[in-house]
């Protein structure tokens, strides 16, 4: 799964990165990023341009009468063509979630180690997502999202089985936000990310609280 991750840059590298304009939203730099918040997240329209929002990071299906009470912050690749909570958004709601690093927990003697995960050379990269858009009973409208996920490749395997579809830079990124690209294009994702230009190294156990948003989460340390 994917539970937190991290977007420290700043706003005219992500506009840049990402081929954006204006946003109408302060960005403010995220070191700890956890569902429930609202997160940067890029879509399309029908006319191809692209324009960036924040939405809802806990996935609430247009359909739903009442939203579940457990956040659904992840969708597996293997299946988003077929679940019903899926499908649909998968189909005609796709979004860039742009992130400069991800966290997972790693299983050790002393307990689970919170890994940071990211390129070697710092730069952005953006997860496949999906998103849709509920009306509450009272009329208003909150759009929402998950971070579409698939097993782990054989870099990532010893942290953790599972891991978010990365897309490998801006044409894999464009061709995501193409309804008409099919999943099975997108399910072994991950084994074409080069090994060579990812790391991962220990942080502090801080980051499993979500009050805790500072610099000092993606500090490096020996293993607690």
């Amino acid at each position: 799964m994917c539970g937190r991750y991290s977007l420290t840059v700043t706003l005219e590298q992500l506009l840049s990165r990402f081929e954006l304009g204006n946003v109408h939203f302060r960005l403010e730099a995220g070191y700890n990023i956890a569902p429930g918040q609202l997160i940067p997240a890029i879509i399309e329209d029908n006319e191809g341009n692209r324009r960036i929002g924040r939405l809802l990071w806990g996935f609430i299906p247009s359909w739903t009468k009442v939203p579940n009470p457990k956040p659904v912050i992840n969708a597996r690749a293997e299946t988003i063509a077929e679940k019903p909570s899926f499908r649909e958004s998968f189909r005609r709601k796709r979004c860039l979630i742009p992130a400069d690093s991800f966290y997972e927990w790693k299983a050790a003697d002393h307990g689970k180690q919170p890994m940071r995960i990211m390129k070697t050379n710092g730069e952005l990269f953006a997860f496949a997502g999906i998103y849709d858009t509920w009306v509450t009973p009272e009329g208003e409208r909150q759009s929402s999202c998950a971070i579409v996920t698939t097993a782990a490749s054989s870099w990532m395997d010893p942290i953790h089985h599972r891991m978010p579809v990365i897309l490998p830079g801006p044409s894999s990124e464009a061709k995501w936000l193409d309804r008409s690209t099919p999943i099975g294009h997108w399910q072994d994702m991950a084994s074409m990310l080069a090994e060579d230009k990812w790391k991962a190294y220990p942080v502090s156990k801080s980051i499993g609280n979500v009050k805790n948003n500072s610099p000092s989460c993606i500090e490096p340390i020996t293993q607690e």
